[in-house]
């Protein structure tokens, strides 16, 4: 014979004081984790938002990133004559040749930071719709002025619309501040591909090509076809599959730290939480061996005991999950590809269901040897006690 639910919350309210503090602990850990995993998340949307699934990029073969790549012009003018390469209304083709370099800025502090720079052309803004211009204007083709995104104006001194910077002993005015979404693009500056490569010394070349095909299945085909061209050796990928990959090694090791912190802090966790029921079934002694006695088996007695404390991880984990949203929204910055870039944490479903899973699991694990205890209390000497 089972007992009835019922009868765990009951218990729980009864020792409301006890109940609380325990919910609280296991509470805290969760925040943390789920706060942690947040952060990985909100890494990678960031990057997942920088590429478009009907984009993609080329970049020379055996590059594994846009700065470690670089090509012809005339490799990516072959790439653009293709017939799978989607046209325009005026009948151009919808590529962006683009440069890439990183250049070291001051932080408001006056610490020195890495920044990503970006030559683009005007088709990069067709390419990328959410490229928005939110104050001031873009840059001129042909002149020494750049964009710089709203994550970048924050990390990075004097971006002020009308300032200027040097940028490889050239000097370039800030004529706009853009937003894209909360992408990664948000912490780079945008240049006119011309003047940067003039300024970069990159005349006649491109680290990538952001294509839009007129057909996306066509992919791996054409990826093939310019792996095998001797003349013009390039590799072709789904844009925003590349920028998840850039995103893996750190997420990897933001989920790795999730998981270390998360099993130190509830390892504690479990031990407030089997102290807590410990002393619950020393309470609780005439009680179990009167449940005993009418009958309800040691399995009843024991699941019993193991649903409070699992009931009681479960509060534990809801409270967790909703302190975690106040870290929502907050900003942070990491070294990744293109010099550092800013993010938001961001709480998603799926970090909220790992965060009531390990809380379940502490409530189980704290409660199992208490548990066991009750259930294997005599009933004569139980109801003797208290």
């Amino acid at each position: 014979m089972a007992l009835p639910i019922t009868y765990s919350f009951r218990s729980l309210g009864v020792r409301w004081k006890s109940t609380l503090l325990t919910t609280i602990g296991i509470g805290l850990v969760v925040a943390v984790f789920v706060g942690l995993l947040s952060m990985a998340s909100g890494f990678r949307l960031a990057l997942r938002a920088s590429g478009s699934p009907e984009n993609a990029i080329v970049l020379e073969k055996g590059a594994l990133s846009e700065l470690g790549s670089s090509f012809s012009k005339a490799a990516g003018d072959w790439v653009a004559n293709d017939p799978r390469i989607a046209r325009g209304g005026d009948g151009t083709p919808l590529v962006s040749p683009e440069l890439v370099a990183v250049v070291a800025l001051p932080r408001p502090d006056g610490e020195l930071t890495n920044i990503g720079i970006r030559g683009v052309t005007p088709a990069s803004f067709r390419l990328r719709p959410e490229l928005t211009i939110r104050s001031g204007r873009g840059p001129r083709p042909g002149l020494f002025e750049i964009i710089v995104g709203k994550q970048a104006q924050n990390r990075i001194r004097g971006l002020q619309i009308g300032s200027r910077i040097s940028l490889m002993k050239r000097e370039f005015e800030v004529v706009g501040v853009f937003s894209a979404d909360g992408s990664s693009f948000e912490s780079e500056i945008l240049g006119d591909f011309d003047a940067m490569a003039s300024a970069f010394n990159h005349a006649g070349t491109e680290n990538s090509l952001t294509v839009r095909l007129a057909d996306s299945s066509v992919l791996p085909a054409f990826d093939r076809d310019l792996e095998a061209n001797l003349q013009y050796p390039l590799t072709m990928t789904n844009e925003r599959e590349y920028y998840e990959s850039e995103a893996g090694p750190l997420i990897g090791f933001l989920r790795g730290l999730a998981a270390f912190v998360g099993v130190v802090m509830g390892i504690g966790a479990i031990f407030a939480a089997m102290n807590t029921m410990y002393a619950i079934v020393a309470n609780r002694t005439r009680e179990v061996g009167t449940l005993r006695a009418l009958g309800f088996s040691r399995s009843a007695v024991l699941m019993a005991f193991v649903l409070e404390g699992l009931l009681l991880a479960v509060a534990g984990g809801v409270l967790g999950c909703l302190l975690s949203f106040l870290i929502t929204g907050m900003s942070a910055s990491t070294t990744a590809g293109m010099g550092e870039i800013s993010f938001a944490f961001r709480v998603t479903p799926a970090d909220l269901g790992y965060g009531l899973l390990f809380a379940a699991t502490m409530g189980v694990i704290g409660s199992l040897l208490p548990a066991a205890r009750a259930a294997r209390l005599p009933i004569i000497s139980a109801l003797r006690q208290g």
